[in-house]
């Protein structure tokens, strides 16, 4: 499964928080990511387990980089619990960045989930979500979400 489109309904998540609907677009952190040669597989695009590196880079974007931009700090201590992807269209080698958007479905005292959409003004090409666990390196354990990481994610949240 490299990166070819899937029939209508094939593969889809269940969840509705996928939809390119769900967001909308001031609820979304745009990643601009540059297909780099190395995406590349030997059918002529991008590698479907490569697009979990453009999904990477948007969430260093997201939740550490921007917060200290903006004076802040980042989020410490996330992993990922769980990653779904779902590839739509082949993506092909391209001088034009693709964006990749991301906004937060669901907010719990220790973890929350980002749903993401890599796409240009014309087309999507992967639909994905990843369940983030707010975790606590020196006890090696979950914790829960400052009350600054939660307002963070709130800014980018479709939940009221």
């Amino acid at each position: 499964m490299s990166g070819q489109p899937l029939p209508d309904g094939a593969g889809r998540a269940a969840d509705p928080g996928v939809t390119s609907a769900a967001a909308p677009a001031d609820r979304r952190h745009v990643f601009h990511r540059q297909v780099r040669f190395a995406d590349i597989d030997s059918l002529g695009h991008v590698n479907n387990v490569r697009f979990f590196d453009f999904l990477e880079d948007a969430r260093l974007g997201m939740l550490f980089v921007d917060p200290v931009r903006e004076g802040g700090r980042p989020h410490q201590g996330l992993v990922v619990a769980r990653h779904e992807i779902d590839y739509r269209r082949p993506l092909m080698f391209r001088p034009d960045p693709v964006r990749v958007e991301t906004w937060v479905t669901e907010i719990k005292p220790v973890r929350f989930t980002l749903a993401y959409e890599i796409k240009d003004d014309e087309q999507v090409f992967v639909e994905a979500r990843s369940v983030m666990v707010a975790y606590d390196v020196e006890s090696a354990r979950p914790r829960r979400l400052t009350e600054d990481e939660l307002a963070y994610l709130k800014r980018f949240s479709i939940e009221d």
